[in-house]
């Protein structure tokens, strides 16, 4: 019943969640000359620099590498943003919330959406580079809406997570710096699989953004169909992680205001 309630105060409220959306994307590109064309810009120009450096300096031997970074980019690249964002949206937001009553929760929700919109725009890099490198198009893309789906609740749920977690512990907002430093190099992005230690791959099935990417290198890159074990996976850390965030956050949602 909660989460139908909640459904229902998200829809009466939309409004309020398009105008921070909104807010988030005009302060990302104010007094910026190119606005919304560095979406696009920047992965591309991060992958010409990547792609110069790891598929010639060290050499790895990965077919259509260009096009296996940029989708490894955006993903994670979508996470590290989203969260983060995420992550100081009920203490950025203490002035408003102070004052008047909404649900918290649209918050958080509007800086995911917001990276999100950004991150539809950075797929147009990817769809250039697919053309520029010839890398054929299958039917498999039409998967694309669906892991993407899954990526954008799984961000959701973690930035609920994140939001609780620093207005108790600010520190939180420190040490999850260093988390996804680590969490990049410890995650498939750049480099081949096969580069990590046999321990260390084995584990690799308990990192949710692998699975996301390597789904996603799959459909986008390659043209073959996940396993229905790659789709169970991936689901079970989209709602898991969606259920975790809602549940921590509506029980400590009363307490923001002793802390903020």
């Amino acid at each position: 019943m909660h989460i139908v309630d909640s459904a229902k105060r998200l829809v009466k409220y939309s409004w309020l969640l398009q105008v921070l959306v909104e807010r988030d994307l005009k302060i990302r590109y104010r007094r910026s000359f190119l606005g919304y064309l560095w979406s696009v810009l920047n992965p591309l120009m991060m992958m010409i620099i990547l792609t110069i450096v790891f598929s010639n300096m060290f050499r790895f031997d990965i077919p259509q590498y260009p096009v296996y970074l940029l989708a490894g980019q955006l993903i994670f690249g979508f996470y590290s943003e989203a969260t983060s964002m995420a992550m100081g949206s009920i203490l950025g937001g203490a002035a408003l919330i102070k004052k008047v009553y909404l649900p918290k929760y649209i918050f958080p929700l509007s800086r995911v959406i917001s990276s999100f919109t950004s991150m539809l725009l950075s797929m147009i890099a990817l769809f250039i580079v697919i053309i520029a490198t010839d890398v054929t198009f299958s039917i498999t893309i039409i998967l694309l809406p669906w892991i993407l789906f899954q990526v954008l609740v799984f961000c959701i749920g973690m930035g609920l997570l994140l939001s609780v977690l620093v207005v108790f512990f600010r520190d939180i907002q420190y040490l999850y710096s260093v988390f996804l430093t680590a969490f990049n190099y410890l995650t498939p992005i750049f480099y081949p699989e096969s580069l990590l230690p046999e321990w260390l791959r084995e584990l690799l099935v308990f990192n949710p953004l692998y699975n996301y990417i390597k789904f996603f290198r799959k459909i986008a890159v390659y043209g073959q169909w996940p396993t229905m074990t790659e789709h169970l996976v991936c689901i079970a850390f989209t709602f898991g992680m969606l259920m975790i965030g809602l549940y921590v956050f509506k029980r400590k949602q009363n307490d923001f205001i002793l802390y903020i």
